[in-house]
């Protein structure tokens, strides 16, 4: 069996969803759906899920919250953190400063896990969940230094890159099946017993 380790990259994959405006699938338990990715031959090792905590608006900052407490009930997957932070921009015809929201690290820490993973043999099989270029360097040097090692790229919906699917061995976009085969229950109930409920706002409509 061929060892494989997923590796998500989690605002990639959110606001792949939200452009589609399928907020029934926020609620993705993130084991399953990279179980539900793999070949018959293949045995998943480990999931690295890579986000960033945001503190604004307050609702969201909480339904980020208990969504991160369900992936931590899950023993083979590891939450990885990056900044999130707000910067200033200037329009240039008006002079108006708007706030945009813009994450850090992210890629940074998916490039040294994948190098750190790939130096131990941890995996035969990289799953990337993401779209992101910037990627692709890691990738390369991978492909380069390890060349019996796999990298598979797996789109999330309404994200897709024409370099990483080069860089890598194989790639294919995550379909509404294997989102809708891989949801958490409404409630989950943490080993101290503290229930967990699937925040209302992701209900089941198919609305962003």
């Amino acid at each position: 069996m061929q060892k494989v380790i997923t590796y998500i990259d989690g605002f990639n994959l959110y606001f792949g969803l939200k452009e589609k405006g399928w907020k029934r699938y926020y609620w993705l338990n993130l084991f399953r759906l990279a179980t539900n990715l793999l070949k018959p031959c293949q045995s998943l090792h480990r999931v690295k899920y890579f986000t960033s905590r945001i503190s604004l608006p307050p609702d969201k900052a909480q339904r980020q919250t208990t969504y991160i407490e369900a992936l931590e009930t899950i023993p083979e997957l590891k939450v990885f953190y990056g900044k999130y932070q707000t910067n200033s921009l200037t329009c240039n015809k008006c002079g108006h400063v708007m706030m945009r929201p813009n994450e850090k690290m992210t890629d940074v820490n998916i490039a040294v896990e994948m190098l750190a993973d790939a130096f131990l043999n941890s995996f035969d099989v990289a799953i990337l969940i993401s779209a992101d270029s910037d990627l692709i360097g890691t990738i390369k040097h991978i492909r380069k230094l390890f060349p019996e090692k796999q990298i598979v790229i797996a789109f999330p919906p309404s994200r897709f890159s024409f370099e990483l699917q080069n860089a890598a061995n194989a790639s294919f976009t995550i379909g509404r099946k294997k989102l809708k085969d891989s949801l958490f229950p409404d409630e989950i109930i943490k080993k101290d017993g503290h229930v967990l409920h699937r925040p209302s706002k992701w209900n089941h409509s198919d609305t962003k």
